[in-house]
Formats: C-alpha cells, sequence, structure tokens
C-alpha cells in the first residue's frame, strides 16, 4: 500500500476516534452529532480521491474567508491553537505580500512545511517565482519574523517527513491529521532560515539556490507519475 494511503487511512481513523470518544464517554449526549461529522471526514477523504480538484477548491474557499482571518486574528494577540506559523510570501502577479498560516516545524535548523494542495497552493506558486520569504516564528515569549529562502521537493515524501516534523508533539499531530484530511496533494516545502545561516558563517542563500523552475517540477512529476 502506498504511504500516502496509509497516511490518509491513517488521517481519517483518528478523526473518527475523536468524534466518537465524547459519545462513547457519554452516550447520553447522542450520537447524531458525532455520525455527521464521520460522513463529512468520510466525504473529505474519498472527495480528495475521485475529484481532487473540486476538493481544493472547496477547502480553499473555507480557508480564505473562514479559518485563515479567525487563525490570523488569533495570532496576533498571541494565541496559536494549532501551533502554526504565518508564511510570507510574494504574489507572482501582484508583488503584494500574501500572508498564510501554515504547519511546520524545525527540524537540524531548517524549516519544514508540508502544502496540503501542492503545487495548487498558491503560496507554493509564489514561492517558486520568488523564493525569499519570511516566516513569523514563536521565540520564547515572543513573535518574530525571519527571513527564508523557500525550495519546493516534489521527490520528497510528505508523510514521512510530517512525522518526523509533527515528533510528539500533540499539537503538530492535530494539524498533520487535518493536513492529510483536507489536503488533495501534499508536497514538502523547505524553507532555509538566513539568519542562522549568516550567524553560523555560512553564505547567505541566493534566489538561484532556492529557486526550483516550475518545468522542472512539472518534468519531476510526470516521471513519478509513470513511473
Amino acid at each position: 500500500m502506498p504511504e500516502r494511503t496509509r497516511g490518509l487511512i491513517t488521517a481519517v481513523c483518528g478523526a473518527l476516534a475523536l468524534s466518537w470518544i465524547p459519545w462513547s464517554i457519554d452516550p447520553g449526549s447522542g450520537w447524531i452529532s458525532a455520525a455527521v461529522q464521520s460522513a463529512v471526514f468520510v466525504a473529505l477523504a474519498v472527495s480528495g480521491v475521485v475529484w481532487p480538484g473540486g476538493k481544493v477548491v472547496a477547502v480553499r474557499c473555507a480557508q480564505r474567508f473562514v479559518v485563515n482571518p479567525a487563525v490570523r486574528i488569533l495570532m496576533s494577540v498571541g494565541l496559536n491553537p494549532l501551533g502554526l506559523v504565518i508564511l510570507e510570501t510574494t504574489g507572482r502577479v501582484s508583488g503584494r505580500r500574501r500572508r498564510t498560516p501554515v504547519g511546520s516545524g524545525f527540524r537540524d535548523g531548517t524549516l519544514w512545511v508540508i502544502a496540503e494542495h501542492g503545487m495548487r497552493a498558491n503560496y507554493v506558486r509564489n514561492m517558486i517565482v520568488e523564493p525569499h520569504v519570511r516566516v513569523r516564528v514563536r521565540r520564547g515569549w515572543r513573535q518574530v519574523w525571519i527571513d527564508g529562502v523557500g525550495t519546493v521537493l516534489p521527490d520528497d515524501d510528505p508523510i514521512a517527513g510530517q512525522r518526523q516534523i509533527v515528533g510528539r508533539n500533540p499539537l503538530r499531530a492535530f494539524n498533520a491529521l487535518n493536513v492529510r484530511l483536507l489536503g488533495a496533494e501534499l508536497l514538502t516545502i523547505r524553507i532555509d532560515p538566513i539568519d542562522s545561516q549568516m550567524s553560523q558563517g555560512r553564505t547567505k542563500p541566493s534566489v538561484s539556490q532556492g529557486r526550483t523552475k516550475p518545468s522542472a517540477i512539472i518534468q519531476s512529476r510526470a516521471t513519478t507519475a509513470g513511473s
């Protein structure tokens, strides 16, 4: 069984367990809510296989107009319920700053992000055109912006990378479950912080080092799909 299929099945089982645990503790609370939630989770998983394009449009609308604005407001006042970071990219057409809440994790001084919609995500397309990004992360009690260079890794295994990002952090585990359920085409993103590299005496990464040409990504995906 492919790794991504196992990851999706694991996410669905976890979501179903979270739906039915309250009812199992207190059967008097009723089962209808748990049944509705279960149906939604199964529909999300199936739609990602049957009609990924439609799933992306539906999820993107919900995130753009409901989820992301609420998350940005919470993070602006210091609340971060899911351990997210704000990723700032430059619009590939408008040239304006675009900020998106994403789940991430540091590993060996590098920030890793799993894009749930892959190449369909606008921030991923922005990053390909302009790899220089900023990320708002927590350092101690403060929220700080760090500069970095983003690289798209189409050949990386996003499920394996996600497990390493999550570790034993329950907030990241919950976010990973959401990414697998809501996502249609997971993709690994690596962000190399510029300030950490400079502090260690290494050369500042150039645009050419961080840039991955769209044609190369498309060719890589075509090769993978045909293998």
